[in-house]
């Protein structure tokens, strides 16, 4: 008979025979959850690499492939916007002061092109292998090397507040309810995934937005890793350019609480 602590003793007492039980349980459902585990893995993987197999489509594949179909749903709900005001011109019953002060709402959306002079400032990643270029500062963390959400925020609202009519960043047009959001080193705009180097456009005064551009203090200090690790910075005048109009939903999503 064996004489493990897991079986009762002769003249034990039933406080000292339960203080064990517990154990012996735990032990039993510690292995009971790896052959589980073990199971999943097995019928997860089929044999194959479940890290290097190139027949898994990655999340960053996904996120791609998501990016480029919104583009054209993009452009295909653009067009037939297009042919929904080309009809609704055609005979609306509107007067010509109705039509203007619709024209003017449509401009001020967002939703129509806009001609005029142009700036365009242009964000980049740092080499990766940069060091600090001026004595007395610290040598890069990754973290320095990077374009973050909070540089593209600052030269976005700079370009407002300097006077922009309409801005682009990459290919679309922004409208009120934009939002620049950055996830890693990747731009999340409208539905669409951009990487660095980031091109901001704004029509309006040149003279006005580069000195809007100066005076902000998110860009003054976003300056001070341009002169000491090198991330990117160019400001370009355009001259005259036509920004698109907004192509997207107008639609607003927002949550709701759970019933």
């Amino acid at each position: 008979m064996s004489n493990s602590a897991d079986s009762p003793q002769p003249g034990s007492s039933p406080a000292s025979i339960q203080r064990f039980r517990p154990v012996r349980v735990l032990t039993v459902a510690v292995f009971a959850l790896a052959g589980l585990i073990f199971f999943t893995s097995f019928n997860t993987a089929k044999g194959t690499n479940i890290r290097t197999d190139a027949s898994l489509l990655k999340l960053s594949d996904l996120i791609q492939e998501r990016s480029h179909k919104n583009g054209r749903l993009d452009e295909s709900n653009g067009s037939l916007r297009d042919d929904v005001e080309a009809l609704a011109e055609r005979d609306n019953g509107s007067t010509k002061a109705e039509e203007a002060k619709l024209a003017a709402l449509e401009k001020n959306a967002g939703t129509q092109r806009l001609k005029g002079k142009a700036v365009t400032v242009t964000l980049n990643d740092a080499p990766p292998n940069a060091t600090a270029k001026l004595p007395g500062y610290p040598e890069p963390q990754p973290d320095y090397l990077v374009i973050h959400q909070q540089d593209l925020q600052a030269v976005v609202n700079a370009l407002w507040q300097g006077g922009a009519k309409g801005i682009k960043v990459m290919d679309q047009r922004l409208i009120s309810t934009s939002a620049v959001r950055c996830v890693g080193n990747t731009l999340i705009l409208q539905g669409r995934v951009y990487s660095p180097p980031y091109k901001i456009q704004a029509v309006g005064d040149p003279e006005k937005l580069q000195k809007a551009l100066s005076a902000s203090a998110a860009i003054q200090n976003y300056m001070v890793y341009v002169n000491v690790y090198g991330l990117g910075w160019k400001v370009e005048e355009d001259g005259a350019v036509t920004l698109p109009g907004y192509s997207g939903t107008v639609d607003l999503h927002y949550a709701k609480p759970v019933e």
